[in-house]
């Protein structure tokens, strides 16, 4: 990887997207996290720190108090304008007036977070004539890890053809504060979550098995012989194979009838 060829061909990326769009600027959710921090600095790189507006969207006793300082820190060093919204009442109002809500049933839960922060997000989008750029990198692409219309709902993904590891490197190329590279991943949809501890295997192991089966093409018996544990690579083919649905349009029937 060249992380200067990479940080070149996602500006580009950015600012052709943007003029194409016809939009005035973009909208992105900052989370103190690594993506959403390398995504802020590739924007303000890209189209101009003053045609980015950054939406904080914490929840109460969920986001750490860390998490909110170091996005405001990251607005701050890149000069972009920035608001933040506290979308606990947003979430409490679903959960009054949902029959059925169920506060034991936390993934539902977490996805309607992640929903929630997307129509934020989007109604700045469509308020101020901007774009939503997403977070997502390739490994989350692939393996299907983001809320449908939640986190993967946006308008372009300018970091979807970098591993995980890959934006880490890009992270230190670009001078992300080390708290924010060294910071557990996670998504923050309920207590404790963490990526890996969630996906079951560290990115590093992921996104080797993932260059394997993907880029490399191999099978999965292809990926075991090389010496990668049966279950770890199980587990992603049954990932990569349960989110496909995620990667592409709503199926319609094919015709009119």
């Amino acid at each position: 990887m060249n992380p200067d060829q990479i940080k070149t061909a996602i500006t580009s990326f950015i600012s052709v997207q943007l003029k194409e769009s016809g939009a005035s600027g973009a909208v992105i959710g900052l989370s103190g996290g690594i993506d959403s921090t390398v995504a802020a600095y590739l924007s303000a790189c890209a189209i101009g720190h003053e045609n980015v507006l950054g939406i904080l969207l914490p929840m109460r006793n969920l986001t750490p108090e860390q998490d909110g300082d170091d996005a405001i820190d990251i607005a701050d060093q890149l000069g972009i304008e920035y608001r933040v919204i506290e979308i606990s009442d947003i979430l409490q109002s679903f959960s009054g007036l949902i029959p059925d809500y169920d506060l034991g049933a936390v993934v539902s839960n977490g996805n309607l977070i992640a929903r929630t922060r997307m129509c934020v997000l989007y109604y700045y989008a469509n308020l101020l004539n901007r774009i939503v750029i997403g977070t997502g990198n390739r490994t989350e692409l692939l393996l299907g890890y983001a809320t449908k219309y939640g986190d993967s709902g946006v308008d372009i993904e300018p970091l979807g053809d970098l591993y995980k590891t890959e934006v880490f490197e890009l992270a230190r190329y670009l001078g992300v504060p080390e708290r924010i590279i060294e910071k557990p991943p996670s998504a923050r949809l309920w207590a404790g979550q963490t990526d890996e501890g969630e996906l079951g295997m560290r990115y590093q192991e992921i996104d080797r098995i993932l260059r394997m089966l993907v880029d490399e093409k191999l099978s999965a018996d292809e990926v075991v012989a090389r010496g990668v544990p049966d279950d770890s690579v199980s587990r992603i083919t049954d990932l990569i194979r349960s989110s496909e649905h995620k990667r592409h349009a709503p199926p319609s029937t094919g015709g009119k009838t």
